[in-house]
């Protein structure tokens, strides 16, 4: 086999694309994952690393483009870490996500092809793959003459790329930016410098009700107070259906963006967005999908697979701040929301209030600790249902590394009819999927949701049914 070695330059057909969107061509049998290469592009690349079966290498030029290549819409795609497929057909796009997620259960999660093939439904995709995301958080830093920048961080790094006006944001993003740019430059307002821990502005934070129009704007500062308030607020609060603005103190020297203290500069503390018809208050710490129009369907999905007729009662664990809770709770008897943020669990119980649910209870903990604390009561414990103890349905919807194990051996003795698993991640979702299902389980329905267009991340939601019903 001919050996290849670092800044080698190779020409190569790219037959596939691996799981974070990188083309794979092969020389030989020699297997090359080339970022930015799309399926049916044939390539010049440049080494970039060498292992001891395959290679790493950057696309230096695309020799002949595939049927599939579109001109992409943000000119700092290939730089911006945000946009992994951006030049990638979206009809392309969604048929390279639903194999992402067969191709997972089948490999991860042990199953068979043909089962997979039966009960996986069509990815559910958008009218508009743009513009989507109704929140972004922009680093702020200064460029080589020393002023104000916003923009996103370049792929793997923390070098900023200027860019006020991403194509999956809101359009209200730009003018916000600039207004923000305009007043540092004015009042002579740094800009923080991670290297040194000095400047006084790190992030700018940015949501929008779609829903409502209302708009958010939280700047994340390393102080206190900003330099003449009073000369922001005067600006951004004349912006058409400007709702909130407020300051965030992060002093610490970390990559989280977000700090513990607040303070509200003008108008209120919250927006409000609809799903369906069910509203939201939303607060700068309040998690909440960045995209409703996705998330409308995706909910609706999981409401669908769990089969409510009105007498069940579901456990929702890594519940957030309710949402996928209060879309059940309009079709079953009782909901017992579990998730470990405080925060979360506080907005998750002033939604219920604000939409007059009163069938959904939220607890605040982790969920492979409080389940089993319910499920083990003995006896007539008080506020302790039978329903908690046997639910008819629990929902899953956890972060990336999925469930832990022992929420997962809970939920088994539990025996739920049903289980309806939202994820994130198809990789642990099919590793999870193995557990359930070696412990009485059958998968029902696949389906994935494209919740982030232009990038790799896609949503599942499978609905698993008792074996023996």
């Amino acid at each position: 086999m001919e050996q290849y070695k670092k800044n080698d330059i190779i020409v190569v057909f790219v037959e596939d694309m691996g799981a974070d969107g990188e083309g794979i061509g092969k020389i030989n049998g020699f297997p090359f994952f080339i970022k930015d290469a799309l399926i049916g592009d044939t390539v010049e690349a440049r080494v970039t690393k060498v292992k001891r079966n395959y290679a790493y290498a950057r696309l230096e030029k695309v020799m002949t483009p595939s049927s599939f290549r579109t001109e992409p819409v943000c000119a700092f795609h290939r730089q911006c870490g945000g946009c992994q497929i951006q030049a990638l057909d979206y009809r392309e796009q969604l048929r390279f996500k639903q194999d992402k997620v067969r191709n997972n259960l089948i490999r991860i999660g042990g199953f068979e092809p043909a089962l997979i093939d039966r009960i996986m439904e069509p990815i559910v995709g958008m009218e508009d793959s743009f513009h989507y995301r109704n929140k972004a958080q922009f680093p702020i830093g200064t460029d080589r003459d020393g002023n104000p920048v916003a923009g996103f961080y370049a792929g793997r790094t923390h070098s900023i790329i200027a860019n006020t006006d991403c194509a999956l944001g809101v359009k209200e993003n730009q003018l916000i930016l600039e207004t923000i740019l305009d007043y540092m430059r004015e009042n002579h307002v740094s800009a923080y410098d991670e290297t040194t821990g000095r400047g006084l502005v790190r992030h700018v934070l940015i949501r929008k009700g779609f829903a409502t129009d209302e708009l958010m704007v939280c700047v994340i500062i390393n102080g206190t107070k900003l330099p003449a308030e009073e000369k922001l607020v005067s600006t951004l609060s004349r912006i058409e259906n400007m709702t909130s603005l407020s300051v965030n103190v992060n002093t610490e020297n970390t990559n989280v963006i977000m700090g513990k203290k607040l303070r509200t500069l003008w108008g209120s503390d919250t927006i409000t967005d609809r799903l369906g018809d069910i509203s939201f208050r939303i607060s700068p710490l309040s998690f909440y999908q960045v995209n409703p129009v996705q998330t409308q369907k995706l909910y609706g999905l999981a409401v669908e697979y769990a089969g409510l007729i009105g007498q069940e009662s579901v456990w929702d664990l890594y519940c957030g701040i309710g949402t996928i809770s209060l879309f059940m709770a309009r079709k079953a008897k009782c909901v017992y929301g579990v998730e470990v943020i405080p925060q979360a669990i506080e907005d998750a119980k002033q939604n219920a209030e604000l939409n007059g649910i009163t069938n959904a209870q939220f607890f605040v903990g982790k969920a492979e600790e409080v389940l089993p604390e319910y499920y083990d009561a003995t006896g007539d414990v008080t506020g302790v249902s039978d329903g908690m103890r046997h639910p008819d349905v629990i929902v899953v919807d956890p972060p990336r590394k999925g469930c832990d194990e022992k929420c997962l051996e809970t939920m088994l003795r539990m025996q739920p009819d049903r289980i309806v698993y939202v994820s994130c991640d198809s990789a642990t979702l099919a590793r999870d999927l193995k557990t359930l299902c070696a412990g009485g389980y059958e998968l029902r329905r696949v389906r994935a949701v494209d919740q982030f267009p232009q990038t790799v991340h896609v949503e599942t939601v499978v609905l698993l049914q008792r074996k023996d019903m």
